[in-house]
């Protein structure tokens, strides 16, 4: 190992304490999205960053974009490391996180650690990335003057991810905040992700009339022409089963309908009900095509029924991130490493949900999935009660990072 590089692994090693202190204090920070009041998450860590000896640019987002987005407040934060002329590295990781529901054993903003496990709501998914980020670059700080790098890194923690990221990532990339030449976003350590799904929500509103129960007829029931949507919803999801992805760790499309209501009383036939339904879309599908077709089945399902208004809102649309050209060169970096520091090779897969990392790609930009924590979301209990992250993969991955970007600095051309 060349000096410089064994001076980043002594770093990281010697700043493992440094970085569970700095996570705590994220993970301590509420940051629930919704209802997305993130602007003071952002502030305290743009306070800890700085308090690392980072220049950090806070870009609050204006308030009737955020209001837009679904949320209350927002702002992203940049770190830019210039180490000379050279590509530019973003490493992106998302501050804002879901509410943590039912079923905690513990405080999920109490950062507890217990057998060489923090637990606590974001800590795998994804406040560690800001600390495996952060810690990794300041360890390429470190040996800047004897490792000749050539090229910039920049931090991207951004709040929106849970709602889509577009005022986000998206908003830093449109606005020429940032212009990097790759992209390394949010991810677990074992492996190197390098596709996800896509996803549409679609809200359906189905409208007839009221009338009395004793006298049905004398109204549009709204319910009945929902069952006969969901029918051919469920039917659907049968046949997205049997469409087989390409791509490993990817299976099928999917669709769940996640919300109803509607009616306004026992005795009364039901003048409204409202859907809200989760379309996964596979890299090898077209978004816009699965969005045209399914809007035209929900419709042909409904008219069947006369009397019966329907409209079909989107929500979100999710494009699939699908590998780009020049993945490759991080693929390397990241591999060569892991295996060296994980003592194991680590495979490049596919994963079912989806990400912040689709923004930089859909502009061209090679980006890859990865950062700290386990072989699956299910492993963290990301998004569940008691989500957790083994300490001992946040400093793994850190140091995975760090040498994989001294090692794509080093190469510049």
């Amino acid at each position: 190992m060349s000096d410089s590089r064994a001076a980043i692994s002594r770093f990281v090693a010697v700043h493992r304490d440094d970085a569970v202190r700095f996570l705590a204090e994220l993970v301590r920070t509420p940051s629930d999205n919704p209802p997305g009041d993130c602007a003071p998450y952002a502030a305290r860590a743009a306070t800890l960053l700085e308090g690392l000896g980072f220049a950090v640019e806070r870009h609050a987002v204006p308030r009737a974009a955020v209001a837009a987005n679904g949320m209350t407040s927002c702002a992203n934060l940049i770190v830019r490391e210039r180490f000379g002329p050279g590509p530019v590295i973003a490493c992106n990781a998302h501050g804002d996180v879901v509410p943590p529901g039912a079923g905690w054993s513990m405080d999920p903003y109490g950062a507890a650690v217990r057998d060489g496990r923090m637990y606590g709501r974001g800590v795998a998914v994804s406040k560690s990335d800001f600390a495996t980020y952060a810690f990794a670059l300041l360890a390429l700080k470190a040996v800047a003057g004897d490792a000749k790098l050539a090229g910039t890194i920049e931090l991207h923690f951004t709040h929106d991810e849970e709602v889509g990221g577009t005022i986000g990532p998206a908003r830093l990339l449109a606005q020429g905040l940032s212009k990097p030449d790759y992209a390394i976003c949010a991810g677990f350590a074992y492996g190197i992700t390098t596709a996800h799904n896509g996803c549409l929500h679609l809200e359906v509103e189905v409208t007839g009339r009221s009338g009395h129960a004793a006298e049905p007829e004398k109204g549009v029931d709204a319910l009945e022409a929902a069952t006969a949507i969901l029918a051919e919803l469920y039917r659907l999801r049968k046949d997205y089963a049997q469409v087989r992805s390409r791509v490993a760790g990817i299976v099928s499309p999917t669709l769940v309908v996640g919300l109803i209501h509607g009616g306004t009383n026992t005795n009364v036939v039901p003048d409204k009900v409202v859907l809200r339904l989760d379309r996964r879309i596979i890299p090898e599908e077209d978004p816009a095509e699965v969005e045209a077709t399914l809007t035209r089945q929900i419709r042909d399902a409904a008219a069947r029924f006369p009397g019966i208004r329907l409209e079909v809102r989107r929500i979100l649309l999710a494009l699939p991130f699908a590998p780009v050209p020049g993945q490759e060169k991080l693929i390397d970096a990241i591999a060569r490493n892991a295996r060296a520091v994980l003592g194991e090779n680590i495979p490049t897969h596919g994963v079912p949900l989806y990400t912040d990392a689709r923004h930089y790609s859909a502009v061209g930009v090679p980006t890859v999935l990865y950062g700290a924590g386990p072989r699956t979301l299910a492993e963290a209990n990301g998004h569940g009660a008691d989500e957790n992250l083994k300490l001992d993969d946040l400093h793994k991955a850190t140091e995975v990072i760090a040498l994989a970007l001294h090692d794509l600095l080093a190469t510049a051309p």
